[in-house]
């Protein structure tokens, strides 16, 4: 289940945010502190374009997506995401959590924002995010180099459409 993110959430997002294994997939590696998570969150939360949800796993906070508007293309939205890594991996539940949130995210992103297209940039090395998109109906579209930390890395651009969805749906 996904509900719309709390200033008392805030707090939560930056611990899962900052873990090694969400960092290591991320395009901002390093770990942020207190004052940058609080001026991204003060961002989001007024800018209508963008919104910040927590997604629930068997009724605790576990994760959270975010659904950008502002540089998709029109009717779109850029989404991402990442989870409670340290909890749901000692319960032995990463992967059912991961593949609901993916589930969640994508009918959200359709049937409550309205989008018709949802794209997103995955690191082309991390293979178990890739295929979990394919599973879930995204195609790649393209391939592209984007630096992170100063390095060059290769980026999977991954898209699903709204009629795409309904067809595997039916």
């Amino acid at each position: 289940m996904l509900r719309d993110a709390t200033d008392s959430d805030r707090d939560i997002v930056l611990t899962w945010r900052n873990h090694p294994e969400v960092r290591k997939v991320s395009f901002t590696t390093h770990e942020i502190r207190p004052e940058e998570h609080a001026a991204w969150w003060a961002a989001v939360a007024a800018d209508e374009k963008r919104r910040v949800l927590i997604f629930e796993w068997r009724g605790e906070p576990a994760g959270v997506v975010s659904f950008d508007a502002r540089e998709a293309a029109e009717h779109g939205v850029v989404w991402g995401f990442y989870l409670d890594n340290e909890t749901l991996q000692a319960k032995g539940e990463l992967l059912p959590a991961w593949v609901q949130l993916e589930k969640d995210a994508v009918a959200y992103a359709f049937d409550v924002l309205g989008a018709e297209l949802i794209g997103g940039e995955t690191l082309a090395w991390n293979t178990p995010v890739l295929q979990l998109h394919k599973r879930m109906g995204f195609t790649e579209t393209r391939r592209y180099e984007r630096e992170v930390d100063g390095v060059p890395q290769e980026v999977v651009w991954t898209e699903l459409s709204a009629a795409d969805r309904k067809g595997r749906t039916k």
